[in-house]
């Protein structure tokens, strides 16, 4: 899942907001000691509570429904510190002082975040090829929460910050953080993005992908190709030395290009031993110190692209953001290792990972 969200008008004078879903603690009280961010709670509503739709939708997507209780993981599988927490909080990185103070992993630190990856991309290409329409977006949570159990995982968003199930899936114009529900029935032409982060023996890996159900239009194709461009473009830039700043007008650039905008108020983020830490990536032109690329980094790129404007609404779950206008949004993303020249998409596709049109023609 994406981390930060970011709200601010000129770059280097924007205001850092986090919704009450979003943000590792650690990360939080780094950016309030800047004097950036000011520190909000976290989590929904806790589990088996009354809730009230109260939302105002935009779109063809409703308010899930919360479940009574967690999805059981076996006692025998290690688990992030949040996993057991009411609140749902995590520990983070306490000795990042800044937003520029970023971890350098260890050569066995990167092995591990390198495993958890390659897991965190095995199961999201076996929820990807059970998309189709009539399938639920329940059946894709069950789904991903045993395969990553038979891989020796925890499902990483499962109770982070109170986030009731073990994946995100987000449906035409939720743009993030999209809670799965049985009533959530995917149809003909729609698009959903599924946001999978596997954690396995102390290391998160974090990927996300677009698939289309059946048939999408052409200015939706157009949306998921515009989506990717970006975000590999964005990528091809990583190698040490580069601010993380940079990375966000390469991607508003392309996106604005083809028509579209990028979401500004969520981003990319650190990832490894914790969820979220830094460095924060933002998907838009910027230049807001976050650091400087360094051998050793591990972070995300996730770019929300939309088809109209890149306002969007949080629902009353605290978790699920929606366009304003209800326009389409699509989203990509990877782990990130930031090598000695350059840098490795640790959650990289393999031979056997379901493929998209355009590299289907390759």
């Amino acid at each position: 899942p994406v981390c930060l969200a970011f709200n601010g008008g000129a770059p280097g004078a924007a205001r850092l907001r986090l919704p009450t879903s979003a943000g590792s603690v650690g990360h939080q009280r780094a950016l309030a000691r800047t004097g950036q961010v000011r520190m909000m709670g976290g989590g929904g509503f806790g589990f088996g509570a009354t809730k009230k739709d109260t939302n105002k939708y935009t779109g063809t997507q409703r308010l899930s429904e919360w479940p009574a209780k967690l999805k059981p993981v076996p006692s025998s599988i290690m688990k992030p510190d949040y996993a057991t927490k009411k609140a749902g909080n995590p520990s983070g990185h306490s000795h990042l002082k800044a937003p520029w103070d970023i971890h350098v992993n260890s050569a066995e630190e990167i092995a591990g975040i390198r495993k958890s990856a390659r897991f965190a991309r095995e199961v999201l290409d076996i929820a990807g090829q059970a998309v189709a329409a009539g399938v639920s977006t329940e059946d894709l949570d069950i789904l991903v929460h045993e395969e990553t159990i038979k891989r020796g995982g925890y499902p990483s968003p499962l109770n982070y910050h109170n986030f009731p199930k073990s994946v995100c899936t987000s449906i035409n114009e939720v743009v993030c953080h999209g809670i799965p529900d049985k009533k959530a029935i995917l149809k003909e032409g729609d698009m959903i993005n599924i946001d999978v982060t596997v954690f396995h023996n102390g290391y998160h890996g974090d990927c996300s992908e677009m698939f289309c159900v059946g048939e999408v239009d052409e200015k939706g194709k157009k949306l998921i190709q515009a989506t990717y461009d970006s975000w590999q473009a964005a990528i091809a830039i990583c190698k040490p030395g580069v601010k993380y700043s940079e990375i966000g007008g390469v991607i508003e650039a392309i996106a604005k290009e083809r028509g579209f905008t990028s979401t500004r108020n969520f981003c990319g983020h650190g990832v490894g031993t914790v969820f979220h830490t830094n460095p924060t990536i933002l998907h838009y032109k910027n230049s807001v110190n976050n650091g400087v690329m360094a051998p050793g980094h591990v972070f995300t790129i996730e770019p929300m692209i939309n088809e109209g404007e890149h306002n969007n609404i949080m629902w009353s779950d605290n978790w699920t953001a929606t366009t304003k206008d209800g326009g389409r949004t699509a989203q990509f993303e990877h782990t990130l290792l930031i090598t000695e020249d350059g840098v490795e998409p640790l959650t990289a596709k393999t031979e056997s990972s379901p493929k998209h049109w355009w590299e289907e023609a390759k």
